[in-house]
């Protein structure tokens, strides 16, 4: 079998099938089963579903093929995706996560699709620096890649190793919102235009809404202000500074601290003042400097040299302290629980196009209760 035209891979891993780790895997299913969908409506030739748990996605749906990782092998990232590009002969691949871009639709797609067939020798992601998407032709262009572990490595690879010409995808809420953890989740689950699928794969009743809700708030408040902190990007600063009301107050820090890996010390101006002051005085302070605070807490927890579980960082994401076995997680999790100002706590995804997305829903319901829309 041989695919001429563009060819999207998924990849899914399940991570577990309990605790709150199963609230996000359970929503990523339901998002590739989304991308898959809208993928072939916009005129993709296949979808191929690489994972180890082949029964979540349809086999007998016209265009999908699923495949199932091999159980007795060590799953490699690049090596597994070589081997499906050759094996079906993709000219004009597109590779993500299952959770990535949830947002993306068939308009998206179409535009992937468009500029694949343009010509060979590029590549369409939708984040050069860390990408969740990536498409290149031609296909075999991923032989001249050197090993890799994560796929937000792959646009950079393409460039730099294969000689590919970059195509970034217009920065759009649809473009750089990905689903991670729990934060991401939430935004999710206040938006009003989800698939009837994906909304019923997110268990609204056990995620903390409150204080996104009241945050959502600020946004549009003009005498409110906005305090971010962690990984945040030019773009994403000024998408704010455009998009919303409130003044915001910015500490943009460790921005490339996952690609950077163990060759990275990670060094925080905001860690130093929580480790000076301890968690309570810490939010006591952020309080009194602004409205609400949305707080990428995986460079606050690298500042520190810790390691939380992936079960721990997303108890702390739903302010779960009690349930945190991390020491100074647990105790910078109560802190942001009682803190006088709403907090929304969680990963890179949130500070980008979390707030983007949350933006984009304050806005509509804004204007919903001053009467300019119905």
């Amino acid at each position: 079998m041989r695919f001429e035209g563009p060819v999207l891979i998924i990849f899914h891993g399940a991570r577990r099938d309990r605790g709150v780790e199963a609230l996000v895997t359970r929503a990523r299913i339901a998002a590739g089963r989304e991308a898959a969908a809208s993928a072939l409506a916009a005129g993709f030739e296949a979808v191929i579903v690489a994972t180890d748990t082949p029964d979540e996605f349809d086999t007998a749906a016209p265009g999908i093929f699923v495949e199932a990782d091999p159980p007795d092998i060590e799953f490699r990232l690049d090596h597994r995706l070589r081997e499906i590009v050759k094996r079906y002969g993709l000219m004009k691949p597109a590779v993500m996560g299952a959770g990535a871009v949830p947002l993306l639709g068939t308009a998206e797609f179409q535009l992937i699709a468009e500029q694949l067939n343009q010509r060979d020798g590029r590549f369409i992601t939708n984040n050069f620096f860390s990408g969740d998407l990536t498409a290149w032709t031609p296909g075999d262009a991923i032989e001249r890649v050197g090993a890799f572990t994560r796929d937000n490595l792959l646009p950079r690879r393409l460039r730099d190793e294969a000689g590919l010409v970059p195509v970034v995808l217009p920065r759009t809420t649809a473009t750089q919102f990905d689903l991670d953890t729990p934060a991401d989740l939430c935004v999710l689950a206040v938006q009003e235009r989800l698939s009837a699928g994906l909304r019923a794969a997110i268990d609204a009743e056990t995620l903390p809404l409150g204080p996104y809700r009241a945050t959502m708030r600020v946004l549009c408040d003009a005498g409110a202000e906005l305090i971010v902190s962690g990984r945040v990007g030019s773009q994403s600063w000024h998408y704010l500074e455009r998009e919303t009301a409130c003044k915001v107050r910015l500490f943009s820090e460790e921005r490339g601290m996952a690609a950077a890996g163990a060759t990275h010390l990670p060094r925080s101006l905001v860690g130093y003042m929580l480790d000076d002051v301890g968690p309570e005085r810490f939010l006591e302070r952020m309080a009194a400097m602004g409205d609400a605070l949305v707080v990428d807490t995986r460079v606050l927890e690298a500042h520190a040299g810790v390691a939380p579980s992936r079960e721990d960082r997303f108890l702390g994401d739903l302010f779960r302290a009690d349930e945190i076995h991390e020491p100074f997680l647990r105790r910078l999790t109560e802190a942001a629980a009682a803190a006088p100002i709403p907090v929304l706590a969680g990963g890179h995804s949130l500070v980008s196009g979390g707030l983007m997305a949350l933006n984009d829903i304050a806005w509509l319901e804004n204007d919903r209760r001053e009467g300019l829309i119905r």
